[in-house]
């Protein structure tokens, strides 16, 4: 029997991957269990409020300063845990005016209380801390600060923590899990550069000894590793925009002798990407924060209230085009691309950092989304569809849970196709733009797990997309439609990994209209009348799989 393999958007080794069942087993060390698991020393306490206070020495690229503690005790405990890198000095930790006792284990910092603090108590500690905080060489994909210069050579310094987490230069409780309810930030910086962070800035001090304080005021929840720093001879402007819950603030912090190219790219595309947002996901979820662009020495990083921007005021992604289609170089990617993590890892953000995805699939697919709103949905959807050549295939989207360990770079173009083939099975825009909002309302300021994410999608649309998520996410490769043509009848099955895997897809005779099939993973005839295996075309163009024709 002749075998045709159709590659669909495919490179023979993608295809050869996804028949490849399991990935190498990793190894975690202790420190990795501190760092990603919780234990009672963690869930012992919420956090309530932070006061962060931290001078930046920029000719040494040193720090030092303190951070508040506000929590509420969820149990009865006499200990507990934060974290501080280990390069980093613990000076003292203070409780009601008298120093703590603490040990140290690798990047995790273990204080024992003089009494116990009592469940549903509310009570406080500062821990002091200093040193040289590690360098970010390649940031933002790998975390610390950037010390750098602008091209005037005056300090140009930035705080990037993703992943790796806040801990790098702060003390705190570095878990995702749980998110500080509202937070005051102080940076000190040299007089005569100013500092741009997270929320509202409430009061500028001169400190009178060389250095001056910027307070910014966060009302919102916030996670750590969105908690920044941006240090430079900063020009601010503002604007306003009327959105879905008032007026919105806009405000941006740019290098002075870029103001003018700042004010015309940030006024090309910043209200029609808030405009597209709030369409399909919502109000902007931090209104009370405002929004906030901030230059920064690195490409770009989705802090809340204030994003990082690093695109140098160009269209695309430094002038290339992401998707190959040609729509990617009408819009700056670093505005649209991380601002959609507002609603997709800021308002709503993982638990565990093994289900990233939440952030970077559905913000990876947002710029598809943005791009209809502007251009039309035809546009969109090119714009999807040519993310796949980016796809590859080398192992699971959900990284290892407990561990602080993300899982494929696949979470950003497979993510974003693997949604935008849900959008195509429930066959209803108006239907999944409301999941799209319902899920950026029903878990508003929240942390959220993997279950929580696809048993709303499965409610809302009716629909069992379960088999399809773990398809996409939780093993490497794709699913095959397999057609069978024998004594002149044509039947189908899906190859996949996952057990009674059953994704609807649609199909059509050639030159016909597209409708839906659902097969399972046995062979059953097409119920198409007139469909043969020469005949037979699968729309590969919303779906991305593989197809086998025998």
């Amino acid at each position: 029997m002749k075998l045709r393999l159709l590659f669909l958007l495919l490179t023979a080794a993608c295809l050869k991957a996804s028949a490849q069942l399991g990935v190498p087993k990793e190894t975690f060390t202790r420190a990795d269990s501190l760092r990603g698991y919780l234990t009672p020393l963690r869930t012992c306490y919420d956090i309530d409020y932070y006061h962060l206070d931290v001078k930046f020495d920029i000719d040494n690229k040193f720090i030092s300063g303190s951070n508040l503690f506000k929590f509420t005790a969820v149990q009865d405990f006499t200990k507990l845990q934060f974290d501080l890198f280990a390069n980093l000095k613990v000076e003292k930790v203070i409780y009601k005016g008298h120093e703590l006792p603490y040990t140290r284990e690798v990047n995790a910092v273990f204080v024992t209380f003089p009494k116990t603090i009592t469940k549903g108590s509310k009570d406080e500690f500062t821990v002091y801390y200093s040193g040289n905080p590690t360098i970010a060489k390649r940031a933002p994909w790998d975390g610390g600060v950037v010390f750098s210069k602008d091209s005037l050579g005056n300090p140009f310094v930035a705080t990037a923590c993703q992943g790796v987490g806040a801990s790098i230069w702060w003390p705190n409780k570095d878990h995702q899990y749980d998110e500080v309810d509202s937070a005051l930030i102080s940076i000190s910086v040299p007089t005569g550069l100013q500092d741009a962070s997270n929320g509202r800035l409430r009061k500028v001090t001169d400190l009178g000894n060389g250095y001056t304080r910027f307070d910014w005021f966060v009302a919102n929840p916030i996670n750590n590793y969105d908690i920044e720093a941006n240090i430079g001879k900063y020009s601010h402007f503002s604007d306003t925009y009327d959105g879905e819950k008032g007026k919105l603030t806009l405000d941006y912090w740019v290098l002075s002798y870029n103001l003018e190219k700042a004010k015309k790219q940030f006024g090309e595309n910043v209200k029609d990407m808030i405009k597209a947002f709030e369409h399909w996901f919502g109000p902007y979820p931090f209104y009370e924060d405002g929004y906030k662009l901030i230059e920064a020495p690195h490409l770009g990083m989705e802090h809340q209230s204030g994003t990082a921007y690093g695109n140098h005021y160009g269209n695309g992604y430094l002038g290339s085009d992401l998707s190959g289609t040609g729509w990617g170089l009408k819009w700056d990617f670093i505005i649209v691309h991380e601002s959609g993590h507002e609603w997709f890892g800021n308002n709503i953000t993982s638990k565990d950092l093994a289900d990233m995805w939440i952030h970077e699939s559905f913000t990876n697919y947002s710029e598809s989304l943005f791009v209809e709103q502007r251009y039309g949905k035809q546009a969109g959807q090119e714009y999807v569809h040519g993310t796949r050549f980016k796809i590859v295939n080398d192992r699971p989207i959900v990284g290892t849970y407990n561990v602080n360990k993300e899982g494929s770079g696949d979470m950003y173009y497979k993510g974003g196709n693997m949604l935008n083939m849900i959008r195509t099975i429930i066959n209803d825009d108006e239907k999944w733009r409301s999941i799209l909002r319902g899920l950026n309302k029903t878990f508003y300021h929240q942390t959220v797990t993997y279950d929580q994410i696809v048993d709303y999608i499965n409610d809302k649309a009716g629909i069992n997309l379960s088999p399809v998520f773990e398809q996409y996410l939780k093993h490497k490769g794709i699913p095959i439609l397999n057609f069978m043509q024998t004594k002149g009848k044509l039947y189908v099955r899906w190859i996949a990994d996952v057990k009674d895997f059953n994704m609807p897809v649609k199909v059509r005779i050639k030159g016909g209209a597209y409708k839906f099939i659902t097969p399972s993973t046995k062979f059953k005839p097409v119920e198409m009348e007139g469909t043969t295996k020469d005949n037979i075309e699968v729309d590969t163009f919303n779906y991305y799989i593989g197809v086998l024709v025998d």
